[in-house]
């Protein structure tokens, strides 16, 4: 392609090329991840008093899962889980 043409080039959905939407990207992944962080918490909180016959807690922090893609109206942003594990 010259420079002197007329075509321009499709950009591609991940590229950010205005600062303001990084911003509003990483503002957007930890929003959302302070919300799946609270709402483990509160579940694992309402769980608190359920225990396994040898006095052990019956659903626990059980690491994290793996990285996903959430759309929203930014474009799409990562984010990851906790995994909870019922024993």
């Amino acid at each position: 392609m010259t420079s002197d043409s007329t075509i321009l080039p499709f950009r591609k959905p991940g590229d950010v090329e205005d600062p303001l939407t990084g911003i509003l990207r990483d503002g957007a992944r930890r929003l959302l991840a302070q919300a799946i962080e609270a709402e483990a918490e509160a579940f694992l909180a309402a769980m608190k008093g359920e225990r396994l016959a040898d006095g052990r807690d019956r659903v626990v922090r059980h690491g994290l899962g793996p990285v996903r893609e959430i759309q929203t109206g930014i474009g799409p942003v990562e984010v990851q889980r906790v995994k909870l594990r019922d024993r």
